[in-house]
């Protein structure tokens, strides 16, 4: 019964063999990886783009005095974009105003001469209230802004300065990331020393422009 037992414990042993060998080449092939990967890393330069919030812009339009009728004017803006929805802009314009009206009833006129320049300036502040796009055509959309603004300055007539608020709206559409067209229109409050009563003068003005961003 011994020797029985020692030839089933040997044959036993032999068939473990095997077995295990296979379990060790398993574990080595294992602790190998399959593929080696080789990527060779590159250095890179990140894109700088231009921020464009500076814009400069000019524009004509038609300016209609309270009192004076209406003659064309032409200016000037530069504005800054704060934000996405606020900018400041500053404007400096010129116009023609004439008392023609008046001298058919008052000897002289008004003005020392029948006509006489109108200058302005203004700092103003815009609100971005409708961003988005609009179709040019049926294939091209165009990146579009309608904005509400408001401000102060001086205006220029017959040699006096007067305080000036204005307040708006306008649009901008933007041909590419640089140029854009832009319709205004804004009433300048000012009061003024008429025939000797001082009256609050409502001004409309209506323009259109080009402006440049940078």
């Amino acid at each position: 019964m011994n020797l029985t037992l020692l030839r089933a414990l040997f044959w036993l042993s032999l068939a473990a063999l095997p077995v295990t060998g296979y379990t060790a080449d398993l574990v080595e092939s294992k602790s190998e990886p399959v593929v080696v990967p080789e990527v060779a890393r590159r250095d890179i330069e990140l894109p700088r783009f231009p921020s464009n919030d500076f814009n400069l812009g000019l524009f004509a339009g038609s300016f209609a005095t309270q009192n004076f009728g209406t003659s064309a004017v032409e200016g000037v803006r530069v504005g800054y974009d704060i934000t996405e929805d606020f900018f400041v802009q500053s404007v400096l314009a010129q116009t023609k105003v004439s008392d023609a009206n008046f001298r058919q009833i008052l000897p002289g006129g008004v003005f020392p001469k029948q006509t006489e320049p109108l200058r302005y300036y203004n700092f103003s502040v815009g609100y971005n209230l409708l961003p988005g796009e609009v179709f040019v055509g049926s294939k091209y959309a165009r990146p579009f802004q309608f904005y509400l603004i408001a401000g102060a300055g001086s205006t220029s007539l017959d040699s006096q300065k007067h305080a000036t608020f204005n307040f708006g709206s306008g649009m901008r559409l933007f041909y590419n990331d640089y140029l854009s067209l832009q319709m205004d229109a804004r009433d300048h409050i000012f009061s003024m020393d008429l025939l000797g009563t001082r009256q609050r003068t409502q001004n409309l003005e209506l323009s259109v422009g080009a402006t440049v961003s940078f």
